[in-house]
């Protein structure tokens, strides 16, 4: 071919795949918003991938069609190259010379199936640990110090002590880190130590026949042969429990009916499960990690001998050789995982787990199927197919293992858990020949994975241990260090370099002056110095001065770090708002050093299955014939709700009570119109009255195209039923490759179509009530490639009939040419609106077919299955043969539930400023309908979707995704002050990208073009990508950005990002063991990481940083203090400090208020924090740590130890030197005393003014310290020393001392003050203004936070007499009404209605001590005059309504101690703080007030007072002061046991003061008389409740009025003694 010619072809390449690209004229990517136009162009970007691959396949077939194509295949989405040697594993035969050594033992050498995640052995833990720590800067300087300080010319007062810091901390930090690596090191030996049988007594050619190490044969350890203790202990344990194991394969001995023969790709499949026993199917709905052998009945080495057979008239199939002769010593033995090698047979029964990647070579299915569970690994429930190897399928012995002889040829170990290619070969034992079957993932078994729905597999041990896939894909435990303790190395670095100019400067002055003649120091020092030399004893000088100013490198700041860590870990394993009760679980931290890095998350990476959704679908809704059925609501519409502002009318608590009335109106329904057995209404999803009318309606044609729908959906399936309960024949289970098909078939099934059974000659439903049975005949099944399944049936009539099902695209080009156009369009109308609810979608189309046309399409179908090249290939060309000419049924649409709180949660986490990414291994459509009903996704974003098969096109669609953004947004900023995103400030972008573009986009050239791509969206989604790639794209995005990356996920393929994050977050659960095994934090639901993010990570990460800044600022007080001090003596440094003051300020004198401020520190409750989220951007911004603010710090020490030094240096120079005593204090002890305790008081103080939350326990410790200095100096007094005595009787009886030391502080501390007070009021930051709301101002009351003065006021209402009444027996109750007494919680507001001339109603009856209650007829007047009906009680409902007596509180005291109460005055409507209403939390009486006077409220009793001039309420009273009725309100409303009406009486006080404070002002509309303070009185308010209470409407403002204006008339005022 001409260069010329070339050429061109490339370019028309390059011009297809800009067309084909989605990239506009102008090289722009075009975007898309909805649901339904995302999932639309997914399918598009996949059509047009498929269409370039076929394209350039025939280009490539065209152009070489002279040479000789390879046999093997390429399969899609293969890495290019797979690196390493291949492996050939043997089995009963002998190994070729060039694999065996000179001794004759096979070359290659493979990994144990032993596991380890834990980072130390025994051997390794020491050395390894050691190793970490001292990549502290800060330890390697401590460690040279410790060196230093042992040699005496140094002046080190201590050697020995100086060592125990630096010893505690290294032994503290080696225990934490060995409890958190011994935990896993437990988990690793469950999972080596677990059960599997294999085959003994049997040789495995791939194995040294002595694999001992050369130690172990010098010391005669594990003797070849040998079984070890562990392997006995299990034996032994299960000998008790064993039985003979005898293997055959199910319903061989069953004739099949079907006269037409099973191709290979159904049998290969096995959807109708061909002689299966369904029914004896059990369903395991969940397991642990490591595996538990609940159900295990072993004997430690079975025999076969009671299933013996002749084998003589067998012929020979495949790899096995029947007439071969063999010893007939194999048996089945059980042994430990880790015992496992390559080229082992095991034996795996139902439920078990797969110990390693293993080869199935039979099964117990007629089929050769077995299903696979991958829950451990992916976190998915359904059921995936995988078939044995054909040629070693008729093994169902340990005699036929013997008879096979073949060797596999596997591929080395990679990472790719959707690929391995590998080929078995084998001789025919009949004629010979050389043959060859290739092996694929469809017959791997991969290591973690479960058995279910088979009785048995025997495989072939390929992969072991750290060779694995699922290993492979885990990589290492790293030891993770947080952001801010990799900074503190530069801190201390800075602080080293200090400390070095002051000991350089200090030893070549005390040089200097050593060397000056004529001073004082021949005379008064003569023979302290240690040499003659100058420069000797300026180095000296120079190390003692390393010595006394070490505490500026605090390694008591580690220590306190450690202390600190642990309480915030302890905190957030005891927050009860992340207990799950399921799994009574709370939130476990297992690494403790990273919890600051919690509040500085720029991006979260979540797995999608199990981690934000349930795994859980449920038929929402679905169109048949151009009507749309259901009436649920979707996640999705709540959130867009939400968005829109019209949350209130999208209440989940009323639509879920709407949903079950329409539920059970359907299910009426459906009940009077047909019998269905199987039907299970607690598991209906698809609620649709409108459905079951229908249904019903014989005359309607809707009824018919209905019935045709749903009969569809019970046999267009590869479903498998099962009978879950023996006592319950008709309580049908369902297991499917899908939980899609699963809830489609279950959704049938309530409706009144269940699919009963299946085998491989019929497959029996029923059809409201009446049975049919439906011959299966082909079945195309479902891939990703496809996007559609079929299946082709005989009905009960006779006829040929394919159902098909699939995605709307795929169905849409495959209907008849003269198809109703109108019924497409409404049924594309109704799919498309249930895709932008957030709910998946499939098309359900049918058609007829001729017996001829059957005939022969199977035929041309035979052929395709039995092609020896491009098989798949031509098996699609023969479907597209016979899907074609479709008619629409009608459309499905599945929610997949999601986990509580997961759209409110990402909601949260999205106004916080966190960016969430979401990696996945499902479909792209899958992804995005779950991104768009947790909210990820929203119409209001535009949507790219990448989707390329080659590094070119990937460039191109990026640089079209970048010129989009850029065009809107302009181009990319990089600023970390810019990290984070304010949601709705600019235009949103998202990203959907899939796993093979991904795998360009991640190349060394395209990353950083991706990178800068996707950190200006808001959202990724990528999808089919395997767990390497999930690590590798939060590796790009943690390394790229350098910023900090969290990991959520449940399965074991989400170990490796979950290690690879800053954060690596796994949840709990039944599936979820391994990824909490590796993670940092393990909780239960994916909502709990809101509280863990945005309360204790914020609070971690601000506790923290204002730790290590007060730190630093502490030791800078400290030791400049010191070293002002040098300028006074030579410069020879001499201790200004007494030696247990240097001991013991970091250890009692400062430590503990530094600790308690990281410890308990909070500058917002935590509900604040939630309401708040945007506080969060902060940390991501790194705000809170910076060194600017560790530069403040420490010029504000250097300040402060200018002011502590000098002032009491002045007061000494300048003042007399004169103690109370007359005794001189002009002592060094003396003056360094003085500088010591202003020091640390300074200190102490200056953490005090950084706390914001103040408790007992930081007044205590905060005072505390300086107070325990102050003790010291007494108690150290008491004692003989030669440099400190008699300190405490002349220092602290001095006010020279006193005032010294007052007024350093205060000239210390005041800039502080005041630039504190200057920054908080005139600059803000919004966590200030939020705190001021909080302290201040009325946000207390909107969270529905109590303010502690009101807790402190209402003590007295919190005695037993007032909240718990006496109880007395029935024979004591005074009055006991047992004929009415209506419900509690339906207890109307009833208003007292006045008399024929106006005046109340008299109270004569309660006057007489009968019950305060209306008559049953005026009450039903009311009920039925009430604006809110009620419906009123029947007689036969009287006994459920009345409260039984035993629940009635009354008085405890007899009747003749309650005095009777004056009359009632009506509620004043008018006083904002007497109505028990949520909007009066904003009123100035939040605060209850004096107890000077009753009225409004009600006090009630059993009996009526004696006089109206009691001094005191009776006991049986319930008082309730303003806001405290609300509460009680609630606390009845949740009690499970019926209100008394004893309870129902309460009283209230105000303030005569406050009493009418919000009253109309006289000249006003609203006036009205208002009494005086004597006018209050006791008042009976048993039918006093206000509407707020029981949901009635209020009355008229003019009936309020008119019972305002005569109220006084009602009541009997006196002018006595008050009630309280």
């Amino acid at each position: 071919m001409s260069p010329f010619r070339r050429q061109n072809n490339d370019d028309l390449d390059t011009d297809d795949e800009i067309n084909d690209a989605g990239v506009d004229p102008e090289l722009r990517l075009r975007t898309v918003r909805t649901a339904a136009s995302t999932i639309a162009e997914s399918l598009r970007q996949e059509e047009r991938q498929e269409r370039r691959k076929s394209m350039r396949k025939k280009r490539s077939g065209f152009f070489r069609r002279g040479t000789k194509r390879k046999e093997e295949p390429a399969p899609v989405g293969a890495a290019p190259h797979i690196t390493g040697r291949r492996r050939n594993v043997y089995v009963n035969c002998a190994l070729p010379m060039d694999e065996l050594d000179h001794n004759g033992e096979p070359l290659a050498s493979y990994a144990r199936n032993k596991v380890r995640t834990s980072k130390y052995t025994i051997v390794t833990f020491v050395p390894k640990n050691l190793y970490e720590q001292f990549r502290r800067v800060a330890n390697l300087y401590f460690l040279a110090l410790v060196i230093v300080q042992v040699f005496p010319i140094f002046g080190a007062p201590s050697p020995q002590t100086a060592a125990l810091p630096l010893l505690f901390i290294i032994t503290v930090t080696a225990i934490k880190d060995g409890v958190e690596d011994y935990r896993r090191a437990i988990l690793d030996d469950e999972v080596n130590n677990s059960a599997v049988t294999k085959l003994g007594n049997w040789r495995n050619v791939n194995q040294p026949q002595d694999a001992r190490a050369w130690y172990e044969k010098m010391l005669g350890l594990n003797a070849p042969g040998k079984v070890t203790r562990g392997v006995r202990k299990l034996r032994e344990r299960e000998a008790g429990e064993g039985r003979q194991i005898v293997l055959n394969k199910e319903g061989e001995d069953r004739q099949s009916v079907s006269t037409l023969p099973v191709n290979d790709s159904a049998s290969e499949m096995g959807f109708y499960g061909a002689g299966r026993k369904l029914e004896d199917i059990q369903s395991v709905d969940s397991h642990s990690y490591p595996p538990l052998d609940k159900n295990a009945s072993w004997t430690g080495s079975a025999s076969v001998s009671a299933y013996q057979q002749s084998m003589h008239g067998r012929p020979s199939l495949g790899a096995v050789d029947y007439n071969k002769r063999t010893s007939g010593l194999a048996r089945w033995e059980r042994t430990l995982w880790k015992k496992l090698e390559v080229g082992d047979i095991v034996l795996l029964r139902e439920n078990e787990q797969v110990p390693a990647d293993i080869v199935v070579l039979s099964t117990s299915d007629p089929d050769n199927m077995c299903y696979l569970e991958t829950k451990n690994l992916d976190g998915e429930t359904n059921l995936k197919p995988r078939k044995s190897v054909r040629a070693t399928s008729s093994i169902t012995s340990e005699e036929d293992i013997e008879r096979a002889t073949f060797l596999l040829d596997s591929e080395p170990p990679h990472a790719n858990l959707y690929l391995y290619h590998g080929v078995l070969r084998y001789k025919d034992p009949s004629s010979g020949e050389q043959k060859q079957e290739s092996v694929t993932i469809n017959e791997l078994l991969l290591r973690g994975c479960t058995i279910r729905n088979t009785t048995w597999a025997i495989g072939l041990v390929v992969f072991t241990g750290a060779d694995s896939k699922i290993m492979l894909n885990g990589g290492d435990t790293p030891s993770k260090r947080s952001k801010i303790e990799k900074e503190t190395n530069f801190n201390v670095i800075v602080n080293f370099v200090l400390l070095i100019l002051m000991c350089l400067s200090s030893a070549m002055l005390n040089g200097w002056m050593d060397s000056q003649e004529g001073t004082s120091r021949k005379f008064f020092e003569a023979g302290a110095e240690a040499s003659d030399s100058y420069v000797l004893n300026a180095v000296i000088t120079f190390t003692s001065c390393l010595i006394a100013f070490q505490n500026i490198v605090p390694i008591s700041l580690y220590i306190s770090i450690e202390i600190v860590k642990t309480i915030q870990a302890f905190f957030i394993s005891q927050d009860i708002d992340m207990y799950y009760q399921p799994f009574d679980s709370t939130c476990t931290p297992k690494t403790w050093n990273i919890s600051d890095d919690l509040g500085q998350i720029e991006y979260i990476f979540s797995d999608k299955t199990g981690t934000l959704t349930q795994n859980v679908m449920e038929f929402q809704k679905c169109s048949v014939h151009g009507i749309a059925y259901g009436e649920g609501i979707t996640e999705a519409q709540r959130g867009s709700a939400k968005r829109q502002g019209k949350e209130d009318a999208m209440d989940p608590h009323e639509q879920d009570i709407e949903l079950n009335i329409m539920k059970q109106r359907m299910l009426d329904k459906m009940s009077q119109t047909f019998k269905n057995r199987y039907a299970q209404p607690d598991s209906l999803t698809l609620v649709s009255p409108k459905l079951a009318d229908d249904l019903a309606d014989r005359s309607s044609p809707q009824r018919q195209h209905l019935i045709d729908f749903f009969r569809a959906l019970a046999v267009c399936h590869s479903v498998l039923s099962e009978r879950t309960d023996p006592n319950q024949p008709f309580r049908l289970g369902y297991k499917a490759e899908s939980p899609d098909e699963a809830a489609l078939v279950a959704a049938a099934r309530d409706v009144g179509f269940p699919f009963v059974n299946k085998s491989k000659d019929a497959i029996d439903i029923e059809v409201m009530g009446q049975p049919e049975r439906y011959i299966p005949l082909q079945l195309l099944e479902f891939n990703s490639t496809r996007k559609r399944m079929s299946v082709i049936v005989r009905n009960p009539q006779g006829q040929l009939v394919l159902y098909c099902k699939g995605a709307d695209s795929v169905i849409y080009q495959r209907l008849a040419a003269d198809h109703d156009e109108a019924l497409k369009a409404s049924t594309a109308r109704d799919m498309e609106a249930f895709a932008n609810g957030g709910l998946r979608t499939l098309c359900i189309a049918y058609r007829y077919m001729s017996e001829q046309e059957y005939i022969d399409w199977v035929r041309v179908y035979e052929a395709a299955t039995s092609a020896i090249s491009d098989r798949d290939e031509e098996i699609e060309k023969a479907n597209d043969k016979v899907e074609h000419s479709l008619q629409i049924l009608g459309a499905t649409a599945l929610e997949d539930k999601l986990q509580e709180g997961v759209p409110d949660a990402i909601e949260t986490l999205h106004n916080a400023g966190i960016k969430l990414w979401i990696l996945t291994g499902d479909k792209v459509q899958t992804a995005i309908e779950i991104g768009f009903s947790c909210n990820l996704l929203k119409s209001d974003m535009d949507i790219m979707i990448l989707s390329a098969d080659s590094p070119e096109a990937t460039r191109l669609q990026i640089e079209g995704g970048l010129n989009k953004i850029a065009s809107v947004l302009g181009p990319p900023s990089v600023d970390p002050k810019r990290r984070g995103f304010i949601p709705g400030a600019q235009a949103a972008f998202a990203v959907v990208i899939d796993g093979d573009t991904l795998r360009h986009a991640l190349s060394r050239e395209l990353k950083e073009l991706f990178l800068t791509l996707s950190t200006q969206c808001e959202t990724v989604v990528c999808c089919r990508v395997s767990p390497a790639q999930k690590a590798m794209v939060v590796n790009l995005v943690k390394e790229g950005r350098n910023a900090m990356t969290l990991s959520i996920g449940d399965g074991a393929n989400d170990v490796a990002m979950i290690q690879e994050a800053n954060i690596g977050c796994g949840l709990l659960g039944h599936e979820g063991s391994q990824a909490a095994m590796s993670a940092d934090y393990a909780f239960g639901q994916f909502r709990f990481l809101t509280k863990l993010l945005l309360v204790h990570g914020r609070w971690s990460y601000q506790r923290i940083a204002d730790m290590h800044a007060n730190f630093f600022y502490k030791n800078v007080i400290w030791t400049f203090a010191m070293f002002w001090f040098m300028l006074y003596n030579s410069f020879d440094a001499t201790y200004l400090y007494q030696y247990t003051f240097i001991l013991l300020y970091n250890l009692a004198f400062t430590s503990l208020p530094v600790i308690a401020l990281g410890a308990f520190d909070q500058d917002l409750n935590a509900k604040a924090a939630l309401a708040f989220p945007q506080l969060y951007i902060r940390g991501i911004r790194g705000l809170e740590y910076t060194r600017l603010k560790f530069w403040l710090y420490m010029l504000d020490g250097l300040y402060q130890s200018v002011i502590v030094f000098f002032i009491p240096y002045l007061v000494w120079t300048l003042g007399p030197a004169i103690s109370w005593s007359g005794k001189t204090i002009e002592s060094l002890a003396d003056f360094g005393t003085t500088v010591s305790v202003a020091a640390i008081i300074c200190a102490n103080t200056y953490v005090g003014i950084n706390t914001r939350y103040w408790t007992i326990i930081t007044w205590f410790i905060v005072v505390g310290s300086s107070v325990i200095m102050m003790a010291w100096i007494g108690i150290y007094s008491l004692f003989d020393s030669i440099d400190f005595v008699d300190e405490v009787v002349l220092l602290f009886g001095t006010i020279t001392f006193w005032a010294a030391i007052i007024f350093s502080v205060v000239v210390a501390l005041g800039p502080r003050l005041i630039v504190k007070f200057v920054k908080t009021t005139y600059f803000p930051l919004d966590k200030d203004i939020v705190r001021e709301m909080w302290v201040l101002g009325d946000l207390k009351d909107r969270l529905g936070i109590k303010h502690k003065r009101d807790r402190r006021r209402r003590q007295a209402e919190h005695a037993p007499m007032f909240h718990q009444p006496h109880y007395r027996s029935e024979s004591e109750m005074s009055q006991h009404d047992e004929e009415y007494a209506p419900q509690a919680q339906y207890t109307p507001s009833i208003p007292r209605t006045p008399g024929s001339d106006g005046s109340p109603r008299p109270t004569v009856p309660l006057m007489a001590g009968q019950s305060p209650r209306l008559e049953k007829q005026e009450l039903q007047r009311v009920v039925e005059h009430s604006p809110s009906p009620v419906p009123s009680p029947t007689p036969s409902h009287r006994d459920q309504l009345n409260p039984s007596p035993s629940l009635q509180r009354l008085s405890y005291y007899s009747v003749s101690n309650i005095p009777a109460p004056s009359p009632l005055p009506e509620s004043n409507r008018y006083h904002e703080y007497t109505r028990d209403s949520t909007a009066r939390s904003t009123t100035a009486y939040a605060a209850s007030p004096p107890m000077s006077a009753v009225s409004h409220s009600s006090v009630t009793y059993n009996q009526p007072p004696a006089s109206p001039t009691h001094l005191s309420p009776p006991s049986s009273a319930n008082l309730q002061v303003p806001g405290m009725r609300q509460q009680q309100q609630q606390q009845r409303a949740q009690s499970p046991r019926a209100q008394s009406p004893a309870e129902q009486y309460e009283m209230r006080v105000r303030s005569p003061n406050e009493q009418w404070a919000a009253y109309p002002e006289p000249g006003s509309a609203h006036a009205v008389h208002t009494p005086m303070a004597t006018e209050d009185s006791y008042m009976t308010a048993r039918d006093d409740h206000d509407d707020h209470d029981t949901g009635y409407a209020p009355q008229s403002a003019a009936s309020q009025h008119q019972q305002e204006e005569s109220w006084r008339s009602s009541t009997y005022s006196y002018s006595g003694p008050h009630a309280i």
